[in-house]
């Protein structure tokens, strides 16, 4: 799949949206609705652990939610962004804003019930989160 081709048919087709530096803002930031992200690398043995489950849930709510993966390696701007530390990176947007997070190695069971609360509450706490209109980074 291309980064930026949004698919969400019945096809047999990745759900799992592919995006980097350059797409980040537009297919993720200003996407409406909610959204999952993994914040990966090639060598996390986890990551290629986990990404099975990602995109059995991607199939599931892909009616409800954006399943997306960037590649930590390949895209330092959104990394450093973000202040993504460790690999796999849960990260959970709802309308562009990042409203919660889980790090490393976390129970599929576990990452499941979160899509599942965050599908619930993420609206309302994008709602009622004040807006940062400057970039955040660890370094001065």
């Amino acid at each position: 799949m291309d980064d930026g081709d949004l698919v969400r048919s019945g096809e047999q087709k990745d759900l799992l949206v592919s995006v980097n530096d350059q797409t980040f803002t537009q297919l993720i930031e200003m996407h409406d609705g909610p959204t999952f992200v993994i914040f990966q690398s090639a060598t996390c043995q986890h990551c290629r652990t986990i990404t099975p489950y990602i995109r059995e849930y991607a199939g599931e709510f892909s009616d409800r939610v954006l399943f997306a993966t960037i590649e930590v390696g390949q895209n330092p701007r959104v990394v450093e962004r973000f202040g993504i530390r460790s690999t796999p990176t849960f990260k959970f947007f709802c309308k562009g804003k990042p409203v919660k997070e889980l790090v490393g190695a976390v129970y599929p069971a576990i990452i499941k019930r979160q899509i599942e609360e965050f599908l619930l509450y993420g609206n309302e706490c994008a709602t009622n989160s004040t807006e940062i209109d400057y970039e955040i980074s660890g370094y001065a």
